[in-house]
């Protein structure tokens, strides 16, 4: 009789949900935006997320396993985010002031951060440079083509597209106080202006 009492409490008893490969993705990009590259370790992830280090080996090899998991998941993102946001279908002005909008009122500084911590590892590391070339390839590419459409032959477009992709991340970086009222309305307006 206890002995199926015991049965019947484990049963009843809500389990843990399985930690999967997302939850250390998503862990590991936190702890390089937080720390860089250093922090990106099994162990203290393990503990950050309240698991042994049985189930980082149920997900991955070893730890550059995790790094490149973490850049895949990162590019892939980012490319589907800018893909979503620069639409080849869509008024090509209305796209780009929609994704300048997005970039400069709707600030993500734990977006901002993983970006900026994967960019420095690209420094050193072959495979978050390749990452970071894929994503700043499409990220140029989708906004060339928004200035071509809006009659910027493709030279003129491309260099636009930079200006505004530097535009929307060197502001992200300055201290709003240092900015004058208007200034980067004006910026944009001219970056964002139709040809004559």
């Amino acid at each position: 009789m206890a002995r199926g009492k015991a049965a019947v409490a484990t049963e009843a008893a809500p389990r843990k949900a399985a930690l999967d490969a997302a939850a250390w993705i998503g862990a590991a990009l936190d702890a390089l935006a937080t720390d860089g590259i250093e922090a990106v370790r099994i162990e203290p992830l393990a503990k950050v997320l309240h698991v042994t280090k049985g189930s980082f080996y149920w997900h991955f090899a070893d730890r550059r396993a995790l790094i490149d998991a973490m850049l895949s998941d990162w590019a892939s993102g980012r490319i589907a985010a800018i893909r979503e946001q620069a639409p080849s279908d869509s008024d090509p002005a209305l796209a780009l002031r929609r994704l300048v909008e997005l970039y400069t009122r709707r600030g993500n500084a734990r977006g901002l951060a993983i970006e900026l911590a994967i960019r420095a590892l690209a420094r050193n590391d072959a495979a978050a440079a390749r990452a970071v070339q894929a994503v700043d390839a499409e990220r140029l590419r989708l906004v060339t083509a928004l200035f071509e459409r809006l009659g910027w032959p493709e030279r003129d477009a491309s260099a636009r597209a930079m200006m505004v992709y530097a535009f929307l991340f060197g502001q992200s970086l300055l201290d709003p106080k240092s900015v004058r009222a208007g200034d980067v309305a004006l910026a944009l307006d001219s970056l964002l202006a139709p040809p004559r």
